[in-house]
């Protein structure tokens, strides 16, 4: 019979866990931790869990025995390292630290947070990040509800710091993407002018208990060049300035901008005239702070009406209250996506703003210490921080950068097979297309550019071939119904005009007769065409239907006298070599076709070639005079426009051609 292995008993391996854990402390090894688990029967799964508890069973004692610092932090030390090797869960490290600042005094979760700081690295990496963000996020939430902001306020920026540097900056929960402010911020200041010491004679004051500061301070160093007396009323507006920097969208409302508006001109003139403590006090308290002095920070602004006199001479504290109105303005001013449409200033709000800002950089700048640099760095700051605004209402797009490829170039792999994988492949050297018909095609001709200069690619017929039967059919003794034409097939008329485009000069010339319809235009070309085209075997008589019996006479008078050329309509050729003579002169001739002034002109503008022009006169005035287009009559018009010598010329080709 063979042995079962032993099965996982959950109380033998907490145990033996617990035990190796605290060997482990004291020897400040992972070893035994690592024994115990490869010894131990059971899943990983199983043993993962069971050693989880027992960290925290081990914590608990440590709290328990009021253990230190120390102690504790060597045990979360412990399970990073368990982590590491993979024995025990992701989260349990977080868990053990969440137990810790849940148990122990404020001064020493100061301690533990360092430990969490210093570790930042740890929790950014892969195996942390996942497992522990919203751990140590409710971690660092529940820290800054136990602190209290104004007593603990280093511990608390500390935390969200931590965060800003745990999270990436595109993190949603830490972006304030609505633009909110923190409502609850409230200044809290003497309301009741009942109650108020400020502005009393100066005997009552001292009888109020304030001598020993007046005294302090010193008689001769209180400022005296103020205009605007420091009483209950200055204190009242100062102080009140605080709720707009709180909630800034009070600005856009009408009476509430008023009053912002009267009391910062007052807080900014009592800026101006009010002297700051001597320059050898302030260089009194650099040396201070150099030395090692403390410096004092409060969260929040103290507000008794006894300080008020001090305040508006501490440098420090001017450079605050001038900042907030820098920040105000970049707000008021700014795009912001969440801003509702109502909140828009209006143009002498902007102006105001404008100049009031000039004036907060230079009061800032006047201010020591070092006045001039910190003004230059503030208006980077809030630079910088409208690129951020940008960023937010363009919707927080990654900042990410793809990374740019090497700069050695890799070869791509090919998805489909190169040509030369392929071509030539075949039986015979055949090129296979990867389809029997396209293979066909394709090997037709191999060589695509001789394929594309071969004759057979020349698809356009010529004017003879394609327009033979419409000849024919022009013909009257052919005797053919007028339905059965070619030219009323509106196919036929639709590529007839396409090759008249390309190979007939009639097609683009101005002309005075109206067609009514396409079979109307194309009879008419077929007839030009049939005097210009040469014969196929016999002269082919041609003739409208309308007037056959005019052309039946004109024909047999061309049939009758057939050595008579210069009664004969002008042909092609004939148009083309008069063209060539003429040049020039065209122009001359021109009134003496029966040109009009509108026809001249646009000739002249469809070309600058003179022969053109000379040849476009000519078939414009042919077919103005159709079957009166004869030498003849164009001789009698040369004649006329005293162009005697090229009539002459034109008369002598005419005979020797006949």
């Amino acid at each position: 019979e063979t042995m079962s292995p032993p099965l996982f008993s959950l109380p033998e391996a907490r145990l033996r866990f617990t035990n190796s854990t605290r060997d482990a402390l004291t020897n400040k090894t992972i070893k035994p931790l690592l024994n115990a688990f490869n010894q131990i029967p059971g899943s990983e799964n199983e043993k993962k869990c069971t050693l989880d508890q027992s960290f925290r069973v081990v914590l608990e004692e440590e709290i328990i025995n009021q253990a230190s610092c120390e102690n504790v932090l060597a045990i979360i030390s412990l399970a990073i390292n368990a982590v590491t090797d993979g024995i025990c869960t992701a989260s349990t490290p977080f868990v053990l630290l969440g137990d810790v600042l849940d148990c122990l005094p404020l001064d020493q979760c100061d301690k533990i947070f360092t430990f969490v700081e210093k570790n930042v690295t740890t929790w950014k990496s892969n195996t942390f990040y996942s497992a522990g963000k919203n751990y140590l996020l409710r971690m660092c939430n529940d820290l800054l509800r136990r602190l209290s902001k104004s007593q603990n306020t280093v511990f608390c920026g500390r935390i969200q710091l931590f965060l800003a540097r745990l999270f990436p900056l595109s993190e949603k929960s830490g972006l304030n993407l609505q633009s909110q402010f923190n409502l609850e911020n409230v200044t809290v200041f003497n309301t009741n002018e009942q109650e108020s010491t400020l502005g009393q004679k100066h005997i009552e004051e001292r009888d109020e208990g304030m001598e020993v500061e007046e005294g302090e301070m010193g008689d001769d160093e209180v400022p005296t060049s103020c205009s605007i007396p420091i009483d209950y009323n200055l204190y009242r507006k100062f102080w009140s300035l605080q709720d707009y920097f709180r909630n800034p969208v009070q600005c856009y409302e009408k009476i509430s901008w008023k009053t912002f508006l009267k009391y910062s001109e007052e807080v900014l003139a009592v800026f101006k005239s009010y002297k700051l403590d001597d320059t050898q006090a302030s260089r009194k308290k650099l040396e201070e702070l150099k030395t090692g002095g403390e410096h004092v920070y409060f969260a929040k602004f103290l507000t008794s009406e006894k300080l008020m006199d001090l305040q508006l001479s501490d440098s420090n504290f001017r450079r605050h209250i001038l900042l907030q109105y820098l920040i105000l303005f970049q707000y008021l001013k700014g795009q912001v996506k969440f801003k509702s449409s109502n909140y828009v200033l209006t143009d002498e709000q902007s102006l105001w703003i404008e100049d009031t800002t000039k004036l907060v950089y230079q009061l800032l700048s006047e201010n020591p210490p070092d006045g001039e640099r910190f003004s230059k760095m503030v208006e980077h700051i809030l630079n910088t921080e409208e690129n951020w605004n940008t960023w937010k209402n363009e919707g927080c797009p990654s900042f990410v950068k793809e990374r740019p490829s090497d700069s050695k170039p890799t070869r791509l792999v090919r998805k489909r097979p190169a040509p030369e994988d392929f071509l030539g492949k075949g039986p015979n050297k055949k090129i296979l297309m990867g389809n029997e018909e396209l293979t066909r095609l394709w090997n037709l001709c191999p060589d695509n550019m001789e394929a594309c200069k071969s004759e057979t690619r020349e698809y356009m017929p010529t004017l003879e071939e394609f327009f033979e039967e419409a000849i024919e059919q022009a013909d009257p003794e052919n005797m053919v119904e007028n339905e059965y034409k070619a030219v009323n097939n509106s196919n036929y008329g639709w590529r007839a005009l396409r090759l008249l485009a390309r190979r007939s000069p009639h097609f683009f010339q101005p002309t005075n007769q109206q067609f009514k319809s396409l079979p109307e235009y194309l009879e008419n070309m077929v007839i030009k065409l049939a005097k210009e085209l040469p014969p196929p075997s016999e002269e082919i008589k041609t003739g409208e239907d309308e007037d056959e019996e005019d052309n039946d006479a004109l024909l047999k008078e061309n049939n009758e006298s057939p050595d008579v050329q210069r009664d004969k309509p002008v042909t092609g050729g004939q148009i083309e070599s008069f063209a060539n003579k003429l040049g020039e002169q065209w122009k001359t001739l021109a009134p003496y076709l029966e040109m009009k002034d509108s026809d001249i002109r646009q000739i002249e503008s469809d070309s600058e070639d003179v022969k053109m022009r000379a040849k476009q006169l000519l078939v414009a005035w042919q077919d103005q005079e159709g079957i009166h287009a004869t030498p003849e009559n164009l001789i009698t018009a040369m004649n006329k426009a005293g162009l005697s010598d090229l009539a002459e010329s034109l008369s002598n080709d005419t005979e020797n051609s006949s």
